[in-house]
């Protein structure tokens, strides 16, 4: 492992489209990252595992929000205080990833860094990561791009979203890397058959890039959120951070990093193709069940759905 490279597991969602199937599984109404949806550890620790593959746990950040707190207190009681981020609500992907990435380069400034949802499942992890490894390497050769993992479709999936590649002499070559030509979220069926059709990818949210990489992306896509986020800075890791942060969340909106970034900077994007890991992402019951299905199990799971 490259001293280099780092991780933020982004643990910070609420889960609300799953809560009738956690409810089931633990009587309350935790986000699914801290369930144990399927197997017999929660998604986030099974994403923790998954992710100490590739990059020492000491280099791994964990972005959650503080009314989680009580669920999220068996991580803070195993890793260094300053690995854990509380946001003090959770307003989007877009604040929890920026401010990710700006306490990572007031640490590491030359660092590359993978990103992960907490709530994703493989049948493969291994073959994963081994895709992510890849990914870290194209950095060190191209460290000006970010570098998406797209999963290759086997079905026409309404509720994903799409990364359609530009035409590439690769093809559908296995780990072939391509530049982004767009994005297509949740396209309706025949739309999805025809991205299925064109070799277009599964976005899994999933992305390595230099800190500065992806930094200079966010503030090209979200100029005026990348300044509040920056007068904060030299308040990292002191008393004063945490109350700097709450009144910085009062003041900034909802933002998802995939719409408001991803999809309006597809030329800093290149992305590689992902085959054969069995991805799923559980955020609705129905993948959930499907997953199950998938792998020969039988959930009582079924009724609370």
């Amino acid at each position: 492992m490259s001293n280099e490279r780092w991780a933020i597991i982004l643990a910070g969602g609420d889960g609300t489209r799953l809560q009738s199937m956690t409810r089931a599984i633990t009587g309350d109404n935790r986000p699914k990252q801290f369930v144990p949806v399927i197997g017999g550890s929660t998604l986030l620790d099974q994403t923790r595992r998954r992710v100490a593959r590739s990059v020492a746990p000491g280099r791994t950040l964990f972005v959650v929000t503080e009314k989680h707190r009580r669920f999220y207190q068996p991580l803070a009681n195993t890793i260094s205080p300053n690995l854990l981020l509380e946001q003090p609500q959770n307003k989007g992907t877009a604040p929890a990833i920026l401010y990710a990435l700006m306490r990572l380069a007031s640490k590491s400034p030359e660092a590359i860094v993978a990103m992960f949802p907490s709530d994703h499942y493989f049948t493969d992890d291994e073959q994963f990561m081994s895709h992510v490894d890849a990914a870290f390497d194209v950095i060190q050769l191209k460290p000006e791009t970010v570098t998406l993992l797209g999963i290759t479709p086997t079905a026409p999936e309404t509720e994903y979203g799409w990364i359609e590649p530009q035409r590439s002499i690769l093809g559908r070559a296995k780990r072939s890397i391509t530049q982004v030509s767009r994005f297509w979220e949740k396209p309706n069926s025949k739309l999805a058959a025809s991205l299925m059709d064109r070799g277009c990818l599964w976005n899994s949210f999933v992305m390595v890039g230099r800190v500065a990489a992806l930094l200079k992306m966010t503030r090209a896509a979200l100029p005026e959120m990348y300044d509040e986020f920056a007068k904060i800075v030299p308040m990292f890791e002191t008393a004063a951070e945490r109350k700097a942060l709450h009144r910085l969340y009062t003041k900034i909106e909802d933002s998802n990093f995939s719409h408001q970034v991803l999809a309006v900077r597809p030329e800093d994007l290149t992305v590689m193709r992902v085959e054969d890991v069995g991805w799923s992402d559980l955020g609705e019951s129905a993948r959930v069940l499907s997953t199950l299905a998938r792998m020969g199990v039988q959930s009582e799971l079924a009724i609370a759905s």
